[in-house]
């Protein structure tokens, strides 16, 4: 059976019953359905918080079909609430572009699943829309006021960098002309779309405490120049209000279930290669407010999503994870050792021992960060019993704690070894979680330890536009934000045909955009697009839905 048919066999408890389990009133939420709901904003507690056990979900450098975190995720949750340690999993919202293009839905898969799987991965409560509006309402707002005549903040249209959102793969909006038609449809200017995802209204939404904190972050988002060179940000156009206004549930988590019946909170989506990849902080303290143990994810490999999961979001919210399992498959190590794709399935121990510098590069970097990793080998049919080994064999030489966790054919049953190896790592007491850079070093310095340190790039170039955009950011007095940098997920360098770990190379930034309202700095390298395109034959020609409203295809 398919992702689909296995969650249609389970049978659904009422969201109140879930929402009573989790440790909150079911009088309290706000209900969406039978099966889903938003979680009051009071229930989050943060010196409950402080006593939950934080676990990372990370992975090796991924194949382009990904490697499971979410399944993985999930399915350690289940086995930590097995053993008796109350646990949720909070998890990003699906994007519909991935769902529509390439890697299809975000909700796990087989017996590792959170439910409703096709109302998660359609439209779910609306915050992505909430999300794309409030955006968009400021994209309107900037518009409007350069083209007004007795409001106008003399905004210089060159130097805009507010672009407009939609949630959809959609390559033909990368570059537009906006303002055609005539003196009364606007002043005609060059602009774009970027997809939700990579929205700062999302990265904000993530980041942000309480309204409070949203709506000055709304107001910190910088917009661009006036004629005389004066910067002007989201607060100047009185908007921050309104978008909040728009973002009044959005920013309430999301409770809903895994196939075993314990709580799952799903909130925020943003994607690790254009943005920071870790759901809401306030998803993440509400799961631990609730739970012993709290698991969440980063997008991506290691490089990618856990490393803004720990500089950026930890740094923001005080988080100290207690632990990192790192999310392998040997289908993606025999990748990066030189394996077509089209034969990951077939044993190939060369291959294999061949791509395990990567599973070593991701393990050393966890090091850096002083948190203990955990290896899950994420176990497919196709695995053979001497590749598994081999793996296992790697993991005792460097000391790590590693399980094979057959969640996807098992669920909770098939990670009890995982989850009690987390129990081990977490009760030694072993981690002590230091972020990689402070904050108040140079930008430069910032962006150089990233791809040093973490990458391991030999040094980092600066196109002439990125210098310049240096200057602006020194003279707007952002030097202190944290970094975000936008990269490939294919490979550790910012070349994606660079697989396994690379090394010599240089990562070269050719622009960096300024989040003020997230609060961090997005240095982009590489060819890497905020705006992804569809592939020859995407997903969407595979979905269907029937009379009965029975849908097929949806993974």
């Amino acid at each position: 059976m398919n992702d689909l048919q296995i969650a249609k066999t389970i049978t659904l408890k009422p969201i109140t019953s879930i929402a009573e389990k989790f440790g909150v009133d079911p009088e309290h939420i706000d209900m969406y359905g039978k099966y889903k709901a938003k979680l009051p904003l009071q229930a989050l507690n943060k010196q409950n918080a402080n006593n939950s056990n934080l676990i990372l979900v990370s992975a090796i450098s991924p194949t382009p079909a990904g490697e499971g975190k979410t399944t993985i995720s999930i399915g350690l949750s289940e086995g930590l609430n097995r053993l008796n340690k109350k646990t949720t999993v909070v998890l990003r919202e699906p994007s519909l572009g991935p769902i529509f293009g390439i890697k299809g839905g975000a909700t796990g898969g087989g017996y590792s699943q959170v439910l409703p799987m096709e109302d998660i991965n359609l439209h779910f409560t609306g915050d992505f829309s909430a999300i794309e509006k409030a955006h968009n309402l400021l994209s309107a707002l900037i518009d409007n006021n350069i083209q007004s005549k007795s409001n106008s903040l003399l905004i210089d249209p060159r130097t805009i960098g507010w672009k407009r959102v939609i949630d959809m793969n959609d390559r033909a909006l990368r570059h537009i002309i906006v303002g055609l038609g005539g003196t009364t449809s606007g002043i005609p200017r060059e602009t774009g779309f970027d997809i939700t995802a990579a929205s700062e209204i999302m990265a904000i939404l993530c980041l942000a405490e309480n309204l409070t904190d949203l709506k000055t972050r709304l107001g910190n988002i910088f917009i661009g120049y006036t004629f005389n060179k004066e910067p002007i940000y989201a607060k100047d156009l009185k908007a921050e209000g309104a978008m909040a206004t728009l973002l009044k549930d959005a920013i309430k988590p999301n409770l809903v279930q895994t196939i075993e019946g314990n709580p799952a909170i799903i909130h925020g989506g943003p994607f690790a290669n254009i943005a920071q990849g870790t759901n809401t902080v306030i998803g993440t303290l509400m799961g631990m407010s609730h739970s012993d143990y709290t698991v969440t994810e980063a997008g991506f490999g290691f490089d990618l999503g856990a490393e803004k999961f720990f500089d950026i979001k930890c740094q923001s919210a005080g988080l100290k994870p207690k632990a990192v399992v790192l999310t392998t498959t040997i289908r993606a190590l025999k990748y990066h050792g030189g394996a077509d794709l089209k034969s990951l399935t077939t044993p190939n121990l060369d291959a294999l021992k061949k791509g395990l510098p990567n599973l070593e590069k991701h393990l050393e970097n966890i090091s850096k960060f002083k948190v203990s990793p955990v290896i899950a080998i994420n176990k497919f049919t196709s695995d053979s019993d001497a590749e598994i080994q081999l793996i296992k064999d790697f993991a005792d030489t460097k000391g790590v704690k590693v399980a094979l966790a057959d969640v996807w054919a098992q669920g909770g049953a098939g990670a009890l070894e995982l989850a009690q190896c987390v129990i081990d790592v977490v009760e030694a007491k072993t981690s002590n979680f230091t972020p990689l850079y402070s904050w108040e070093s140079s930008v430069t310095d910032k962006i150089e330890t990233i791809a040093t340190e973490i990458y391991g790039a030999e040094h980092v170039d600066y196109t002439t536009k990125a210098k310049a955009h240096l200057k602006k950011i020194a003279n707007l007095g952002l030097d202190h934000l944290p970094i975000c940098i936008a990269k490939t997920q294919k490979s550790l360098s910012d070349n994606p045909k660079l697989l396994g770990r690379p090394k010599d190379f240089i990562i070269t930034v050719r622009e960096i955009e300024i989040a003020a309202g997230a609060g961090f700095l997005i240095p982009i390298t590489g060819d890497i697009m905020r705006m992804p395109g569809l592939p020859a034959h995407p997903a969407s020609e595979n979905i269907d839905i029937n009379d009965e409203g029975d849908i097929t295809g949806l993974f």
